[in-house]
C-alpha cells in the first residue's frame, strides 16, 4: 500500500488540532500538516508512488523527467536519490536561485537540472522532447493515476490518526492531484465526509472547468500562489472531482492570503507558502458550516522564501485596509505641504513620498504611501482632504497602476 511504502521515506505528517482556529470557529480543526514533509509539500508522495509503480512495471526504467520550478521538482528529486535512478528536471531560466539549489541538494548526484525556457510552457516542451529522444518517462505533476494515487495517501493518514472520518475536508486546488487523490478515497471509505474546495482567484482552473463542463486554460493567471496557480487542470483530475458543486469551490484573493500567512507565522509560528495556507484563508467563509464540526485543513506546503516576506506584508496591509497610496495634485507655493502634514493622525505614517515639481505649473503630482493603525482613520483623512479641496485618487486596488508606480 501507497500509505505503507512510503514510510520508507518519512513518518507520516501530523495531524495537529489548532487550539487558535478551534476557539475563533468554535469547532476542532486540525492541520494535516504536508508543510512538514522532508520537501515541506505533499508532492513528494505522488513523485514517490509513481516512481515506485514504474519500476515494478519497468525495472529497467532508470530515467525519469520532470518539468517543474517548484515543489514538484522537490519530489521527484528526493525520490530519485532514494531509488538511485537518474533525474532531469527542467526548470525555467526564471526560476529563483534558492529553488534551484533545494532541488540539487534533495536530489544530489542522481539529478541533473536544465534551466530552459523564460516561461513554463517552454519548458514542459523541452522535457517532453527530451523524454520522446531518449525513452526516459515522464512524471507528470499531477495528471497521472500514480501521482494521484500517491497524493490519496493523505487521507490514509487523516483517517488512521484521527480514528474516525472528519466531518469536512478542506483541501487547496492547482492542477487537481491533492483533491482528487484525498476525495476518490474518502469517497469510498467514508462517505459521510464533507468537503470544501479553495482556488487561489487568479488562478482558479477547478471553477473554469466546473463551469465549462471539462478543463479549459485560463486565458491569465496570477503566479502569486505559485504552488496551485494552474492555468489548466488535466483531464484526469477533473474526471475524478466531476461531481463537485461549484457552490463548495471557494475562491482565495491573493492578498487574503497574504493576511492568513502573516497570521500563522506571527501567531502561531508555522511557516506556509501561498498555497500551504489557501485551506485556511477559506475558513472565515465556512465559519456557518463548520461550527461544532471536527474539520481538517490540508496544509499543502511550507516552501516560502523570506525574501519574500515584504511583498506579503504589503499585500496584507493593503487587503487589511491598513495601508494605501493616493495620488494627489499638491499646490506649489510654500507651506501648502505642511499643510498637507497636518491632515495626517497620530497614528498615520507616511512610507512612500514623491513630489514631482514643474516650474511651468501651479501644481505638482504627488504619489504617497500612507500606513496606519486602524482602516477607520483613512475615511477621517480622505475627508480632511477633501474639505481642503485637494484633487486626489486612491490607487491602492488599481492593479495596473499599483503594479507600475509601487
Amino acid at each position: 500500500m501507497t500509505s505503507e511504502a512510503l514510510r520508507e521515506l518519512f513518518p507520516a505528517t501530523p495531524l495537529q488540532r489548532n487550539d487558535h482556529l478551534s476557539a475563533r470557529y468554535g469547532a476542532e480543526i486540525l492541520l494535516k500538516r504536508e508543510d512538514l514533509t522532508p520537501v515541506r509539500s505533499y508532492k513528494i508522495r505522488g513523485a514517490f508512488n509513481a516512481m515506485r509503480k514504474m519500476r515494478l512495471r519497468d525495472p529497467g526504467q532508470r530515467q525519469f523527467v520532470c518539468a517543474s520550478a517548484g515543489n514538484h521538482a522537490q519530489g521527484v528529486a528526493f525520490a530519485c536519490r532514494h531509488f538511485g535512478v537518474e533525474g532531469v528536471i527542467f526548470m525555467p531560466v526564471t526560476t529563483p536561485q534558492q529553488k534551484i539549489d533545494k532541488t540539487r541538494i534533495f536530489g544530489g548526484d542522481q539529478v541533473q537540472i536544465r534551466l530552459t525556457g523564460d516561461y513554463f510552457d517552454q519548458t514542459l516542451a523541452a522535457a517532453q522532447a527530451f523524454c520522446a529522444e531518449r525513452g526516459a518517462h515522464f512524471l507528470s505533476p499531477f495528471d497521472d493515476p500514480d501521482v494521484i494515487e500517491g497524493q490519496a495517501s493523505v487521507a490514509v493518514e487523516i483517517l488512521d490518526q484521527l480514528g474516525r472520518a472528519p466531518d469536512m475536508v478542506v483541501l487547496p486546488v492547482g492542477g487537481g492531484g491533492l483533491a482528487s487523490g484525498v476525495t476518490s478515497y474518502l469517497r469510498e471509505v467514508a462517505p459521510e465526509v464533507e468537503f470544501r474546495f479553495v482556488e487561489p482567484l487568479g488562478g482558479a482552473s477547478l471553477t473554469a472547468a466546473l463551469r465549462e463542463g471539462g478543463p479549459v486554460k485560463l486565458p491569465r493567471v496570477n503566479s502569486f500562489v505559485d504552488g496551485a496557480a494552474v492555468a489548466r487542470m488535466g483531464d484526469r483530475t477533473f474526471a475524478m472531482l466531476d461531481w463537485v458543486r461549484r457552490e463548495h469551490v471557494h475562491l482565495a484573493p491573493e492578498d487574503r492570503i497574504c493576511v492568513t500567512m502573516l497570521e500563522m507565522l506571527n501567531v502561531e509560528g508555522i511557516v506556509l507558502e501561498p498555497a500551504g495556507a489557501l485551506a485556511v484563508d477559506v475558513l472565515p467563509e465556512l465559519a456557518g458550516e463548520i461550527a461544532g464540526k471536527t474539520v481538517v485543513c490540508v496544509t499543502s506546503g511550507g516552501n516560502f522564501d523570506f525574501e519574500r516576506l515584504p511583498e506579503v506584508k504589503e499585500r496584507a496591509q493593503r487587503f487589511s485596509g491598513l495601508k494605501k497610496y493616493f495620488i494627489l495634485r499638491m499646490p506649489q507655493r510654500p507651506g501648502a505641504l505642511r499643510e498637507f502634514l497636518n491632515m495626517l493622525g497620530p497614528d498615520d505614517d507616511i512610507t512612500r513620498f514623491e513630489y514631482l515639481k514643474k516650474s511651468a505649473r501651479n501644481f505638482g503630482s504627488v504619489l504617497i504611501g500612507i500606513e496606519t493603525k486602524d482602516a477607520g482613520h483613512f475615511r477621517q483623512f480622505t475627508d480632511r482632504m477633501d474639505a481642503a479641496g485637494l484633487a486626489f485618487r486612491d490607487i491602492t486596488s488599481d492593479e495596473a497602476l499599483s503594479e507600475f508606480l509601487i
